[in-house]
């Protein structure tokens, strides 16, 4: 049988045309959208979950093409670009499910890189770029650096490369002297025509600087300009994020990706493994969350949400976590994981029962299109879930900080509950807001009884008695504003506003692009047109701990198609989340993104439009 597919934009409509060389009895077209779906002409939907559809077409005939036109569901909904079209879509004929093609281009057009061209003087070819550089003329002939334990990481990472070794027993003796008078990621790293000299205030110092002297000796072939760099970066937390929920990333992709971020000297991984869609981590105290949701599509538990198509995901080990860790502690990375509660929930309540109240007759919606994801904080079992998952995760990993979730509560969360309602009388709760941050102080408690630290996004700084509380790092998503705000109540924040750190989002507002649209769009130049200390709030400096960027995976199909919605952006990033205010141009940026073209085709890693 070979079936035919295809999808495209019309105004507010998509088109498909589905044909085959075969006579087809009331088939069944299955896809997903980015958010629920609508039947305008040629098909009857008979399921809906979130962004996922299955339509009863009419038999069709050997050879013919069957349209069928759909919509968006929600009136302020419309295809945006290509990754707004139907995702995973495949035809079930009686009990067998047949794949169909994609139909349309999937993933961003990747534009050419320019040439690297000579860059001005006093100006070295590093992103970030350094704080202070002196150049004092000539040139230091280099190939590597005698071994050192500061410089397995970086030397580890040009092997992976296929890059010459970074270090070697004849190459120039460099072993770093410790200054505690540095600050701990700092390095000055002098260069002289016959040698070099590095001062680190610690271990993650000289590794920067060897990572420094990597990416110099591949721009330079070799021929490292003299002068003293000295260094250091502005903020403590240089992250990103990498939603594993929605598309189930393997633990390779992964690893590179802690590469890319070891070569642009950003320090946190933000482990994204639990959504509405999955549960993707395999717990000894909850076996049955990753056995139950770790593949989506036909059978499963979950149906094909976000491009599933027939069966699709995984789930991460315990072996697999301790490959990631180890990885990224080489590079000097910790990871951050996250669970995600109460809301985005809709796969831990559909695999372990008694998190929702039996006499909810509420019918709230996240903005996914989910009916039923919410854990709800009047369940006893609610008590008895959360805490053991925490724990266990909790001690999977060693960064001593658990990001709870605490986003995107549906409007009218917990409404219908008579058993919410008897909580709000008991515990003097009056909103939504009131129930979910005393929920989330009494798990951040439990944390903090224990040396762990509590994140959330920026909704957990909401309710009665400020939120979360306990000494809590939130993240500032939806802009800055929350963040401010959450640092002037007292809170430690990261940045990640989506309209500069979201990389999902697409790169233009051209239908042929590809991305999600909610926030805008995301060019180069707006990955720098910000400060993460806004100007007008310098008492919040204190709290400002760092930068994120962020990747959701809704739209994402297969590993690589992620590689150009994050790079170049990340580069953006990096200067953001390394260098004092406003240094950085669009068009300096631009200038020295094409000595890195080499490395990360050297990584296999492919670089989005600039």
């Amino acid at each position: 049988m070979n079936l035919g597919f295809s999808a495209r934009i019309d105004g507010a409509q998509i088109i498909c045309d589905i044909g085959s060389d075969t006579a087809l009895a009331a088939p069944v077209l299955c896809f997903s959208l980015l958010a629920a779906p609508r039947v305008i002409d040629g098909g009857v939907l008979q399921r809906r979950l979130a962004g996922y559809g299955e339509v009863v077409l009419p038999d069709i005939a050997a050879g013919q093409i069957h349209r069928l036109v759909l919509a968006y569901d929600h009136p302020d909904y419309s295809p945006k670009n290509r990754a707004w079209l139907p995702l995973g879509a495949y035809l079930r004929v009686g009990k067998t499910a047949h794949p169909l093609p994609a139909g349309f281009d999937l993933g961003v057009h990747l534009a050419s890189m320019p040439a690297a061209a000579p860059l001005p003087a006093q100006t070295l070819p590093l992103i970030p770029p350094p704080q202070n550089w002196q150049g004092s003329g000539g040139a230091l002939a280099f190939a590597a650096l005698r071994p050192d334990p500061a410089f397995v990481g970086a030397d580890a990472l040009a092997r992976r490369m296929g890059l010459a070794p970074l270090t070697a027993p004849d190459g120039y003796d460099a072993r770093p002297v410790i200054d505690p008078a540095l600050p701990a990621e700092g390095y000055v790293l002098t260069i002289m025509p016959a040698g070099l000299t590095i001062t680190a205030g610690g271990a993650a110092g000289a590794h920067y600087a060897a990572i420094t002297l990597l990416t110099l000796r591949e721009a330079t072939r070799g021929q490292l300009p003299c002068g003293t760099i000295t260094d250091a970066p502005r903020f403590g937390w240089r992250g990103q994020h990498l939603d594993c929920a929605r598309h189930f990333f393997s633990v390779d992709f992964i690893l590179r990706l802690l590469d890319v971020m070891a070569l642009l000297k950003l320090n946190r991984f933000h482990w994204h493994f639990a959504d509405d869609e999955a549960f993707r981590l395999e717990l000894h105290s909850y076996p049955d969350l990753a056995s139950k949701t770790a593949l989506r599509g036909e059978g499963h538990l979950m149906p094909g949400v976000f491009g599933g198509g027939i069966s699709a995901g995984g789930s991460y080990s315990r072996a697999d976590v301790a490959r990631v860790l180890a990885h990224a502690a080489a590079l000097h990375i910790q990871v951050l994981p996250e669970i995600e509660i109460p809301a985005h929930s809709h796969a831990l309540i559909k695999a372990i029962p008694g998190l929702r109240d039996p006499g909810d007759n509420g019918e709230e919606m996240s903005v996914q299109g989910y009916l039923d994801n919410i854990v709800n904080p009047a369940m006893p079992s609610t008590w008895d879930v959360l805490p053991a998952i925490m724990d266990e995760v909790s001690s999977l990993f060693p960064m001593p900080i658990l990001h709870l979730g605490c986003d995107e509560a549906p409007h009218g969360a917990w409404e219908g509950s008579p058993a919410v309602h008897a909580l709000m009388a008991r515990e003097g709760l009056d909103t939504w807001a009131d129930v979910q941050g005393w929920m989330m102080e009494i798990l951040a408690a439990r944390l903090a009884a224990r040396g762990i630290r509590a994140a959330a996004w920026e909704e957990a700084a909401k309710g009665k008695n400020g939120g979360i509380g306990h000494g809590a790092l939130l993240f500032s998503w939806t802009g800055q504003g929350p963040g401010v705000a959450a640092a002037r109540a007292g809170y430690d924040v990261v940045m990640c506003p989506a309209p500069h750190t979201y990389f999902d989002l697409a790169h233009s507002a051209d239908a042929d692009d590809w991305g999600a649209r909610w926030a805008g769009v995301l060019p180069l130049d707006n990955t720098l047109s910000w400060d993460p200390a806004p100007d007008g709030s310098p008492d919040i400096a204190p709290r400002v701990l760092g930068v994120q960027g962020c990747f959701w995976g809704e739209f994402t199909t297969a590993d690589t198609q992620a590689e150009a919605m994050i790079a170049p952006r990340i580069f953006g990033l990096a200067c953001k989340a390394w260098e004092r205010q406003g240094v950085t141009t669009p068009a300096q940026l631009r200038a020295v993104i094409p000595y890195y073209a080499p490395l990360f085709a050297a990584m296999n890693w492919a670089l989005g439009p600039l």
